[in-house]
């Protein structure tokens, strides 16, 4: 099936006697420029997200900062998506998902590479804010223009390859920030960043098959507004958001104030290899897998209690000062939160019956506000306590994972139904910019 080089959101035939749209199917062309498109666009997005994490020990000794003021670098930039996630998806309703996504891409990458000559800090955690704004719009529209272009059968495996687009940009920017600034500091490795965040946008651009299902939302703010009213009234959905928050707050922690650790003695690790640790993150990969089998055979309360005690238990696997034991802990403790994040984030999905996306929004709200949540806080505990007052963070945050888990048993389908979202064809929509 042929198709443009144009990523433009055109509206559907309003002709009840044409063909319907035809989606992209495994195996055909513009099916594999979806999946390299979205695998760009999301590796970039993750890199930038996370940018200045590995960096936090450089922001210290350069701008003369504690641990917890200088996490505000990674805080504020997934506090602005988490707040920006809901307004941007309602944008995307009405814009086009590939205008959104292309807008998003673009700019983030720009901003990225202008925070690399920051002044002073606090130009530096502006930046980050905006940049944070306008990384909310692959994630707040990615899944949507996917459900909406891909054939049934063949979204699974699309999705999936997104979802490892994210993963493997998380790891992939921490590396590359590692590497860069050992070799010139924290300028060159976010410009570094920023300029391979710009490379995977133009391709991007260039690769994203235009929509072809694509209907502009007749959505009102106060229809919106009564759709999230109508998820936050669910006490399930609640904890399944707080379950989110959680588990990424004490994910946050660690990888936070890891580097703190071992660039310090008596691990005194360069910073490409504090860099490299990041690789942990594939055993998050199988983890992910493993947990759908998990809650297939022991349900989500019981896979989120496991989820829980797997993290808890590498978080106290790193606290002798031997690396052969960090890293095993980090593996064990990666592999919990990420078992835990899918069986909550996938809860969502099956609990709600209209609404996914919003559902799905909140959800990425709660999750992203648990890392801008963990950072400052989890900063007061190392520097008050060291790498045991993180790591007993970790334990008090998953022992609450536990007790919210709790009150799963029994209740993960049947949420009352929001009131449906009035859509309607227009005959044209711009196309993108």
């Amino acid at each position: 099936m042929p198709a443009s080089n144009s990523s433009s959101d055109p509206a559907p035939s309003t002709d009840p006697t044409a063909a319907p749209p035809l989606r992209h199917v495994r195996g055909s062309r513009a099916y594999r420029r979806v999946n390299l498109a979205l695998f760009a666009a999301g590796c970039s997005t993750f890199a930038m997200l996370y940018a200045t994490q590995t960096l936090l020990p450089e922001l210290s000794d350069g701008f003369h900062l504690s641990p917890a003021t200088a996490s505000l670098s990674v805080s504020v930039t997934t506090g602005a998506l988490a707040l920006a996630v809901i307004p941007v998806s309602m944008l995307s309703e009405r814009w086009g998902r590939s205008r959104v996504m292309t807008i998003s891409v673009f700019s983030a990458a720009l901003l990225g590479v202008l925070a690399a000559f920051a002044p002073d800090f606090g130009t530096l955690v502006v930046l980050r804010t905006v940049q944070g704004v306008a990384l909310a719009g692959l994630p707040a529209t990615a899944m949507a223009y996917l459900a909406e272009e891909v054939d049934g059968p063949s979204l699974g495996s699309a999705m999936g390859l997104y979802v490892a687009g994210n993963s493997i940009g998380g790891m992939g920017g921490r590396l590359v920030t590692g590497l860069a600034s050992d070799l010139g500091g924290w300028r060159v490795a976010l410009v570094a960043v920023g300029l391979l965040a710009l490379g995977s946008a133009v391709a991007f651009r260039v690769l994203l098959p235009p929509s072809r299902n694509f209907t502009p939302s007749a959505m009102t703010a106060r229809q919106l507004t009564g759709v999230l009213r109508s998820h936050l009234a669910d006490p399930v959905l609640r904890r399944l958001y707080l379950l989110g928050m959680v588990f990424m707050a004490a994910f946050g922690t660690v990888y936070n104030y890891l580097g703190y650790r071992l660039l310090a003695e008596p691990f005194g690790l360069p910073q490409t290899v504090v860099g490299a640790i990041f690789v942990i993150y594939l055993a998050g990969t199988f983890s992910s897998a493993a947990s759908g089998r998990l809650v297939g055979r022991l349900g989500h309360r019981a896979t989120l209690w496991a989820a829980a005690a797997i993290t808890a238990a590498g978080a106290l696997l790193t606290l002798p000062d031997n690396l052969a034991l960090v890293v095993v802990g980090l593996i064990v403790l990666t592999a919990g939160f990420f078992a835990g994040h899918s069986a909550a984030s996938s809860a969502v999905g099956l609990r709600v019956t209209e609404g996914r996306a919003q559902a799905s929004a909140l959800y990425l709200a709660a999750y992203y506000l648990g890392a801008s949540v963990g950072g400052p806080v989890g900063g007061v505990a190392f520097h008050g306590r060291g790498w045991a007052g993180a790591v007993l963070l970790v334990l008090v945050l998953m022992a609450a994972a536990g007790a919210v888990a709790h009150g799963l048993s029994g209740r993960m389908t049947g949420a009352p139904a929001p009131a449906p979202i009035r859509r309607h064809p227009r005959a044209h929509v711009r196309s993108t910019a």
